[in-house]
């Protein structure tokens, strides 16, 4: 039985196609995941997604797709996770290419479909920012999306659409999405995530910890980076919602507009003009302000107190949950050193992990803890 399945947005989705894949079809081979390579500013300097020509050592699916393998590299300074993914995860993940629009995205698809022939196709998104019209003011990235949706519309070959964890991107609130959602496909447990438990704890997506965390129990508010944005975690956040392909294209503003789009350039103006603003932009405009920044020392005392800080304003607003990407920023400190101040907190503070977010401490706290 040979399955497709398409992270929408990449990064955390593909991630999550390897849980539901495993916990869906676990007697048969794996799948194969169509992503992008975009892991977002902080994780990997290079604004935008990433095509082809900027890693080594890809396979060759189609005349289009390339395959990921583990021993692929990004070309430097560019990052990816994926190769990452190939080397801990059975399923195979083969590359999306935005940079001839929707029409390049819909070629990849109908020479998979022709190569693979698979008894299956799903499109699927943690979070839900798919659903939106392209004008919500706290959608935040909505491009790589709306590329995907408008290209699975396309194609001529049943598509089948889920929504993971409604609300938890930080985009739309779950509210917002209730009535847009269909039947429930999957309502994730720790016995589907506690496999990938290794991959989560590298794994830069916060949808995705979110997503994990609450299909393990967590429950609260918890904080994510940039906008310091607050998400629920509710009984909602591990379920699978199956949702219907067309109204969803119906909906979307964006992705009606790329259709015909044979360019990345394209498809961000058409971001610009519909939604007020484009994706890439803002991550060109941040890498810039990352790249004037001098580099800050980990000093783990001085870490300690800001945390501190942190907790207690946390606290005040309510929120009970972050992750590390969060407490990275909070401290002042770059995506590099994230790695070392997770190590550094998990020693010092290890009751206060509760994978793979980091549960705010309670009052009384000393820096010295």
């Amino acid at each position: 039985m040979t399955r497709l399945i398409v992270a929408a947005g990449g990064g955390g989705d593909a991630v999550a196609a390897a849980i539901l894949d495993a916990a869906l079809h676990a007697d048969a081979s794996p799948a194969t995941v169509l992503t992008y390579a975009w892991d977002r500013l902080l994780p990997d300097p290079v604004p935008g997604p990433k095509g082809p020509a900027d890693f080594t050592g890809l396979g060759h699916l189609t005349r289009s797709v390339q395959t990921v393998p583990a021993d692929a590299a990004p070309i430097a300074p560019a990052r990816s996770t994926l190769p990452g993914l190939a080397a801990a995860l059975p399923q195979t993940f083969a590359l999306t290419d935005p940079h001839h629009g929707a029409e390049g995205i819909i070629r990849q698809l109908e020479e998979l479909v022709r190569h693979m022939e698979p008894e299956s196709i799903d499109l699927l998104d943690v979070g839900g920012d798919l659903l939106a019209r392209g004008d919500e003011p706290t959608l935040r990235s909505p491009l790589a999306d709306a590329l995907t949706l408008a290209a699975c519309c396309e194609l001529n070959h049943p598509v089948r659409l889920l929504v993971a964890g409604p609300g938890l991107d930080g985009d739309l609130p779950a509210d917002a999405l209730r009535d847009r959602l269909g039947p429930v496909v999957l309502t994730l447990t720790a016995e589907h995530v506690t496999p990938l438990g290794a991959v989560l704890e590298w794994h830069p997506s916060e949808a995705m910890a979110l997503l994990a965390a609450t299909a393990r129990g967590a429950r609260g508010l918890c904080e994510v980076r940039d906008a310091g944005l607050p998400v629920p975690l509710t009984d909602e956040g591990p379920v699978v919602y199956e949702v219907d392909l067309d109204e969803a294209l119906n909906r979307s503003q964006l992705a009606r507009a790329i259709l015909d789009t044979e360019n990345l350039h394209q498809v961000e103006q058409h971001s610009r003009e519909i939604c007020g603003f484009s994706e890439i932009d803002y991550e060109r405009n941040k890498a810039s302000w990352l790249g004037s920044r001098a580099p800050q020392e980990l000093d783990p005392a001085a870490v300690l107190h800001q945390l501190d800080e942190y907790e207690a304003d946390a606290r005040s607003r309510g929120v009970t949950h972050t992750t590390f990407g969060r407490l990275t920023e909070a401290s002042g400190l770059g995506d590099h050193q994230r790695k070392d101040l997770r190590e550094l907190l998990l020693r010092r503070r290890p009751e206060q992990y509760e994978a793979p977010l980091w549960r705010i401490g309670g009052t009384g706290r000393t820096s010295s803890a």
